[in-house]
């Protein structure tokens, strides 16, 4: 054994993942936190119009997925990720030329309408105020199609040099440090993006936040490479990243060795892509039903605009809560450590107890008539929760998958996190709308309230039925052989 004491650099590495995926989720928030009061008024938009948006989005993000776990896997990680955030930044600025779109698309279509600037569009009524409506939403679609099919690599790729730069017992506390990016996206987002549209329009919300992936990409061009050739990383370090593979008796390859993945039908084939797709599919609707309706929620319930202080600090708590989940993440370690279980059993005994936290949701709607700050905390806790189950069901695929394939399964369990959001963002859309417009009625709330406890008691049990059925499809540890 190597008595050189070790380098560090895996954790620059996962510090690069962590800046990827704060990004990442910036790029995502700064629709949530314009549209209603930003955009909605010029489009003429409604619920319905903003939950098709987002469910298109999950949609396209999860047909993406399918294929940008197969691309990064077939590429490499450092062309591959370089590729996806290009693409998604790209997409990110392409936003902010939705408006002058619909406007010149209405004035050279329409029967003699002339919109000469936002005004004129906000004013606009009848067949013009509907041509708008229905031309900015498919803008936007585009526009998201352009984001998704880039962000969908970001997943897979962080996954993958997880995988190359962590030994196993560590990959749950590294996911956890690089997926707290999805929560310090959010958190920076409420108290930068709405002040950004307030002062200089949501057109450039969308370009200044777009622009960072650019910066970020140039950094991780100059200092990624696999662990066995990049001159940041000595031998102890190197033994340490592979210690699984010397107990195992394997040596260690520094010649650049790439490997064909197995691709998406075999994989489809195993037990465990089924059982990390149902996982995925159970929750990642919950998490991302949050992140894009929690600000329409304080706009619509508690009358609080997405430029407000009390909605700006309000949105900041709730993701600052969920930071917890870096202790989260160690759970796993410290099973393995202290009570020496193997790592995907300390995995899923560690999402199970992350299955019952969400269960407060059911209270969040009841406690909301004291105060909009319990749903705040309880959102909080629920994320923190999402975010600790997340980095550990993602750590499961590098349990039982080899190196070549990580990516791929990625990208299966995303496609399936996808559709699950597709469908909640949907639903939401349609349900908050028809509760409004009927006044519905649910265990003593009327109107949206109603539709927004409805959608809670799902988020509320979806981890729980996630897990239950990831344990019958896996019952034991059982990796895929190489």
């Amino acid at each position: 054994m190597n008595i050189t004491k070790a380098t560090n650099f895996r954790w620059v590495m996962c510090a690069m993942l962590f800046a990827a995926t704060t990004v990442n989720y910036l790029d995502r928030q700064v629709l949530s936190l314009t549209w209603a009061d930003f955009i909605a008024p010029e489009f003429h938009w409604t619920d319905t119009h903003y939950g098709n948006i987002t469910g298109w989005f999950s949609l396209l993000y999860a047909c993406a997925m399918l294929f940008a776990g197969r691309f990064i896997d077939w590429c490499g990680t450092k062309k591959g990720y370089a590729w996806a955030i290009t693409i998604w930044s790209v997409g990110a600025c392409l936003h902010a030329l939705c408006g002058l779109g619909t406007r010149l698309w209405v004035n050279a279509f329409s029967d003699g309408a002339i919109l000469s600037d936002k005004m004129a569009m906000i004013q606009a009524s009848g067949n013009v105020a509907l041509m708008i409506t229905s031309v900015s939403v498919w803008f936007f679609i585009i526009a998201r199609f352009v984001l998704a099919v880039g962000e969908a690599g970001n997943f897979p790729a962080a996954i993958k040099v997880t995988a190359e730069y962590f030994p196993k017992k560590d990959r749950a506390f590294s996911t956890a440090i690089f997926n707290a990016g999805a929560q310090i996206g959010p958190l920076i987002a409420p108290l930068t993006i709405p002040l950004i549209a307030q002062k200089y329009g949501w057109e450039m919300a969308f370009i200044i936040i777009g622009a960072l992936g650019f910066i970020w990409m140039g950094v991780w061009l100059l200092l990624y490479a696999k662990p066995e050739q990049n001159k940041h990383v000595n031998e102890a370090e190197l033994e340490y990243i592979h210690q699984d593979d010397i107990a195992e008796g394997k040596a260690i390859v520094k010649e650049e060795k790439k490997e064909k993945s197995s691709g998406i039908f075999k994989c489809l084939k195993h037990k465990q892509t089924w059982a990390f797709a149902v996982g995925k599919f159970m929750t990642d609707g919950v998490w991302w039903f949050f992140l894009f309706w929690t600000p329409a929620y304080l706009s619509s319930v508690y009358g609080y605009s997405t430029a407000s202080v009390e909605s700006r600090w309000a949105i900041f708590v709730l993701y600052a809560i969920t930071m917890i989940s870096l202790v989260g993440g160690y759970l796993p370690t410290y099973f393995v450590n202290k009570k020496h279980m193997h790592p995907f059993n300390s995995r899923m005994r560690s999402m199970l107890i992350f299955a019952f936290f969400p269960l407060l949701a059911l209270f969040a709607q009841p406690l909301g008539t004291y105060s909009y700050w319990f749903p705040i905390i309880i959102i909080g806790i629920v994320g923190a929760a999402h975010q600790s189950w997340s980095a550990n069901i993602f750590s499961t695929v590098g349990d039982m998958f080899p190196k070549r394939d990580i990516a791929t399964v990625t990208g299966i369990g995303g496609m399936a996190g996808g559709l699950g959001c597709f469908l909640v963002n949907t639903t939401s859309g349609r349900l908050f709308d028809f509760a409004e417009a009927t006044n519905m009625q649910f265990m003593g709330f009327e109107g949206k309230p109603a539709g927004y406890f409805i959608i809670f008691c799902f988020c509320a049990v979806a981890y729980l039925i996630g897990w239950i059925i990831m344990k019958s499809l896996v019952p034991q540890y059982k990796p895929i052989e190489e």
